[in-house]
């Protein structure tokens, strides 16, 4: 998916603050996108189970299940191996980051985001997905 080509993606949001998930939520909405909203990664698992977004945004520590576990669960299975999880974190440290790729995230942005930074990256992925 490229330029206008995005709008229209459906992205899962995993995120546990109401705020930040409702914030998200709103965002993502005005750009365009079809969005879903969960609130930890056991939710998120579920929600993938009925239908497969065109990308994941999960954040990094959640209740039940974490963005770290979250992302060693999707990359073990096959229907999810290619599927684009940008991860977000309140980590800014690099060992973190590197950490959250080696799991098999494809992009990693630190809390608080900027929205032109996220926004950016959620299109370089969905452009890259498509590709």
């Amino acid at each position: 998916m490229s330029g206008a080509a995005t709008a229209g993606a459906s992205v899962l949001v995993a995120e546990d603050e109401p705020e930040i998930r409702a914030n998200l939520q709103r965002l993502l909405r005005l750009e365009g996108y079809r969005v879903r909203v969960v609130a930890d990664g056991r939710a998120a698992l579920a929600a993938l189970q009925e239908h497969t977004p065109d990308l994941l945004l999960t954040d990094a520590m959640m209740p039940e299940l974490d963005g770290e576990a979250l992302l060693r669960m999707l990359r073990a299975d096959a229907r999810y191996g290619k599927l684009p999880v940008l991860l977000l974190t309140a980590r800014a440290d690099a060992e973190d980051h590197a950490r959250a790729l080696q799991a098999g995230a494809s992009a990693v942005v630190t809390k608080p985001f900027q929205r032109a930074v996220l926004l950016d990256c959620i299109r370089g992925l969905l452009a890259g997905a498509s590709a």
